[in-house]
């Protein structure tokens, strides 16, 4: 992943440095292990975790060169570890241990932390959505379908539906991490055949996963999961994204993204506020999606393992944790900041809809006072195409129109705006046991 998309403490999870670093701990641990079986003598193996190399760039530099003669990046990690402890101890090394197991069950360590750190920002958009809700809940906005205008709703209500779309995200990635916390130490094709299932169980306590039954490799379908999750953290975002797009479009002018001191929307119009950490994000979740096809594409393997997955891997996965923080962290400071314009949201309800968005509450008062649906609904629907070619207002055409018979009051109530929006709180109801 590029710079620009990186966030630091995500990036460090994934840097050549603890990939190594989660490496050698898994090798440390299956050495202890096999001291604790009588296998490896414990003086070995204490020297083995004393005299176990310091995780560098000049380690991984070591690496680089002895894999140009290895052409196998793990068995030139094991000759490099096993140089700087020296022998005769550092040959209990990778004792009966296969490639995946040590590099699988780091990854899902990797992941695991990686998770955890998704986990911290989803909760964190969560509850930004759930404040907002509450602020903006009185606030009316006119409601779309098809782009166009529909009935009244309030600010508050679209927040509180984005919070509850962004904690099912949560809730994903919390089953991800779980699938994904998983480890294998079981030889070469999961058969144990020179390694005791002890030592899975002692390594994988030791760094909180849970052993699983495998082949050479642990199922990609976990990892694919946690593709998925983040796919659809990044298809919410792009949904919420893309409704503040088009409520800050200028003919709408409903929204804007906070504006800070110094900054420019264009290199050419000063006049530009333009919605661009918005269209950022749109455009970020079209990336996620591409890492969970690609991820899905490295679940069927052949036999007991091949390596079709390997490279893939080794660029979706942390990219996918990286971008989803990402955007995460971003889309939580945009609705943070994000600038309501009640007063426009309220012009464009009432002047621009042309009272047009109170046509069903005509339409069932007329139903009430005795008239067939299909009566009524044609008689308003006339007087709406009349108050649209017009421009006049809706309300007033009503009144003109002699087949329309309903008494001043009975127009004021079908024209209520706190009576259309007196269910409102139940959206924050919906929140309320939320706990992000």
């Amino acid at each position: 992943m590029i710079r620009r998309y990186a966030p630091e403490d995500m990036a460090a999870l994934f840097s050549d440095e603890a990939r190594f670093g989660a490496m050698l701990e898994v090798e440390l641990l299956a050495t202890e292990a096999l001291a604790n079986l009588g296998i490896v003598p414990q003086v070995d193996a204490a020297q083995c975790r004393e005299r176990a190399p310091k995780i560098d760039a000049d380690f991984v530099a070591d690496v680089d060169k002895r894999e140009a003669i290895t052409n196998h990046d793990t068995a030139a990690f094991v000759d490099i570890v096993q140089q700087a402890i020296g022998a005769p101890e550092g040959a209990w090394v990778h004792y009966g241990l296969t490639s995946s197991d040590v590099v699988d069950t780091a990854l899902c360590w990797q992941l695991t932390k990686a998770a955890d750190l998704l986990l911290e920002g989803s909760a964190e958009l969560v509850s930004v959505l759930i404040r907002r809700a509450g602020e903006l809940i009185d606030v009316p906005v006119v409601g779309r379908t098809h782009g166009m205008h529909a009935e009244p709703t309030t600010f508050g209500a679209k927040m509180a539906l984005f919070a509850l779309a962004a904690e099912r995200d949560r809730v994903r990635l919390a089953r991800a991490r779980e699938a994904i916390a998983v480890g294998k130490l079981s030889g070469a094709v999961g058969t144990y055949s020179n390694i005791d299932p002890a030592v899975e169980d002692y390594v994988c306590a030791a760094l909180g996963l849970q052993p699983v039954p495998a082949t050479q490799v642990i199922a990609r379908d976990r990892h694919a999961e946690l593709l998925y999750a983040c796919a659809s953290v990044g298809a919410t975002i792009e949904h919420l994204s893309t409704e503040i797009r088009h409520m800050a479009r200028s003919e709408v002018g409903e929204v804007e993204e906070a504006f800070g001191v110094g900054q420019k929307g264009s290199s050419a119009m000063p006049h530009k506020r333009n919605p661009v950490l918005s269209e950022r994000l749109s455009g970020l979740a079209r990336v996620l999606r591409g890492y969970l096809g690609a991820g899905l594409e490295d679940v069927a393997l052949w036999h007991e393992r091949d390596i079709s997955h390997s490279s893939v891997e080794r660029v979706i996965l942390p990219d996918a944790c990286l971008l989803t923080l990402y955007v995460l962290r971003k889309a939580t400071g945009l609705i943070d900041g994000l600038v309501i314009n009640a007063e426009r949201a309220a012009k464009n309800l009432n002047e621009g809809s042309l009272g047009l968005v109170y046509s069903q509450s005509v339409l069932l008062t007329l139903i009430d006072n005795g008239m067939t649906r299909d009566d009524a609904y044609r008689i308003v629907q006339r007087a709406a195409r009349t108050s649209v070619e017009t421009a006049q207002a809706f309300r007033a055409v009503l009144e003109a129109d002699e087949e329309i018979t309903l008494s001043e009051d009975e127009l004021n109530v079908a024209f209520d705006l706190d009576r259309m929006l007196r269910h409102r709180t139940r959206y924050l109801d919906a929140l309320k046991d939320l706990k992000p």
